[in-house]
């Protein structure tokens, strides 16, 4: 008759579990310093052993993640030093403390920096001595069977009429059958599996590592340029043909990719009708590229999402608006400016504004030199009623608003301004002969006469649109996204993977009748190392069956069943 038994496991470091219970994780064991007898040397390896212990490495991610809010809540100089000015001076209290701490550049302060470089550290000197271990662990061989196997969490025995020697070899065959690492260690067979489990966390470490250096290469290489180009004009580049700029500390102007552009032609359609009516369907821009100074024109097409790929750097379509083509001439008849002039859109249906300034070869009625500044106001679908805002994105029917003024622009007076912006400090606006403001809504081809024989402004039937581009240099994307799966990866298997170990030992029992014993040990409790036994044991006793005890006389052996120890999981 079969006898089957549960015990508990034993606590750690008792004598008769010995090599069994040991190393089924490569975390290494830490022994309380002897702090009377600590000195300089003995204090520095009790920091080094906190520094690279796993609680520390996970406190020093949690205190980077958070470290990480500020930065993207409160604005970075490197990203827009103007929306940091604007908060200094909305918030004069509060900036001078967050200058202190660094806060308007988090990512290069000091305290995230030591907090990054810390866990850099942590989980080198973590990682490396685990996976020296796990090395050796793969190549040794599962320890052998403890003295006494009722002491596991998982135990069953029986009596079989087969030898020992063909209960350890259908049993080694067993578990070799079912991926166990089995080998005969005296007259036990010791096996083990799940070892992806540890190969699992050591990737989930090591992906760490990888993500935290792919960024750090990516914060100090990076560069990142925004170009609006109007249809027909081209782009180079180089650092002075990007109307905005930012790089990383360690990037130069040689790591610029040599190439050339020009917008062609770009496209857009929109929905026509129904509740999305307005919304873009396609963005295109046509380009004719150009790599290195020698290099053939290629033609090509840039959408959303689909950036043109150069070297390193990367062309992406960020943006798009409106160019009407104006036409200024003075009292004489003269041009003085005729250019296509990009405005900025305001809203999704594209109503756009922006500033004219004529700065040179401009003279008024009495032959002074003056400048000519316009406000412009565009509306691609203009609708009668309603001048404050378009109807729709695309050229329905386009009208311009501009409203005139004479002066001085301010541009002489070496502070830097925006070109979409009109600074009307030192501008005198034109008046009709009501004294009114000289403002007209322009439809394409038609012009406004300026008072006084002061010349005349003409919005041209043609109607360019320009594209924004942004040429961004991420150096080390590919290593961190690489880094991310592999984490993802690693995780999933640490979570879902379970190492344990399983022991069948076959002798000879008093009477001449062979006793079987299984036992398992998994690095946690869990149900999983009960059952798994349970159906080895079935297998086994298929193969070795069960002879009745001495004082049972009936001839139906029960089959071997498996039960959780005390305190596990059922």
């Amino acid at each position: 008759m079969s006898n089957t038994t549960d015990k508990a496991a034993p606590a750690a470091g008792e004598d008769d579990l010995g090599a069994a219970g040991s190393q089924l994780s490569t975390a290494p064991t830490e022994d309380a310093p002897n702090l009377p007898s600590l000195g300089v040397i003995g204090w520095a390896r009790w920091f080094w052993r906190q520094l690279t212990s796993m609680r520390v490495a996970l406190l020093l991610l949690l205190l980077l993640s958070l470290g990480a809010i500020p930065g993207s809540l409160i604005p970075q100089t490197s990203v827009d030093e103007t929306k940091v000015a604007e908060f200094r001076k909305a918030h004069e209290t509060l900036a001078p403390i967050y200058d202190k701490l660094g806060l308007f550049h988090v990512y290069s302060s000091v305290w995230f920096s030591a907090i990054y470089i810390l866990l850099f550290i942590s989980l080198i000197g973590c990682i490396v001595p685990r996976t020296w271990q796990f090395v050796g662990q793969l190549r040794g061989r599962p320890p052998a069977a403890p003295k006494r196997l009722t002491r596991l969490p998982a135990y069953t025995t029986w009596r079989t009429g087969a030898a020992p020697e063909q209960v350890r070899a259908s049993a080694l065959a067993l578990l070799s059958k079912r991926r166990f690492r089995a080998h005969l260690a005296g007259d036990a067979v010791a096996a083990e599996k799940g070892y992806l489990r540890e190969v699992g966390n050591l990737a989930f470490h090591i992906a760490l590592i990888v993500m935290l250096i792919a960024f750090a290469w990516g914060q100090l290489f990076k560069s990142e340029g925004n170009k609006l180009i109007v249809e027909g004009d081209g782009f180079s580049n180089t650092l002075t043909q990007y109307d905005d700029f930012k790089s990383g500390s360690l990037f130069s102007q040689d790591d610029l990719d040599p190439f050339s552009f020009t917008l062609k032609d770009f496209k857009g359609t929109y929905e026509a009708t129904g509740p999305n009516r307005g919304t873009p369907r396609t963005y295109e821009a046509d380009l004719d590229y150009s790599v290195g100074a020698d290099g053939k024109d290629e033609k090509t097409t840039v959408k959303v999402n689909e950036p043109l790929e150069i070297g390193d750097s990367k062309v992406y379509l960020v943006s798009h608006g409106y160019a009407p083509v104006i036409t200024i001439r003075d009292g004489k008849g003269n041009v003085v400016y005729r250019d296509a002039v990009p405005l900025l859109p305001l809203d999704g249906n594209v109503t756009s504004t922006g500033a004219i300034k004529v700065m040179d070869g401009y003279r008024n009625a009495k032959g002074e030199r003056e400048q000519l500044g316009f406000q412009a106001f565009f509306l691609p679908s203009y609708v009668k009623g309603n001048e404050l805002a378009s109807q729709f994105p695309a050229l329905r029917n386009p009208v311009l608003n501009l409203e005139a003024y004479h002066g001085d622009l301010g541009v002489d007076a070496g502070i830097p301004q925006s070109v979409y912006q009109l600074n009307k400090k030192n501008l005198t606006g034109f008046k009709d002969a009501k004294g009114a403001q000289v403002r007209e809504n322009l439809k394409p081809g038609e012009s406004m006469k300026l008072p006084n024989g002061a010349g005349t402004v003409t919005f041209e039937k043609e109607i360019k649109e320009w594209a924004g581009f942004q040429v961004a240099r991420q150096p080390g994307s590919g290593w961190a996204l690489a880094g991310s799966l592999a984490a993802i990866f690693g995780l999933a298997a640490s979570l879902f993977i379970q190492r344990r170990r399983v022991w069948v030992r076959a002798t000879t029992g008093a009477d001449g009748v062979t006793v079987v014993e299984m036992a398992g040990l998994g690095r946690s409790e869990s149900a999983k190392v009960p059952e798994e036994l349970g159906d080895l044991a079935g297998i086994l006793y298929d193969q070795a069956p069960g002879a009745p005890d001495p004082e049972d006389d009936s001839s139906d052996t029960p089959d071997p069943q498996v039960v959780p120890a005390e305190g596990a999981e059922k």
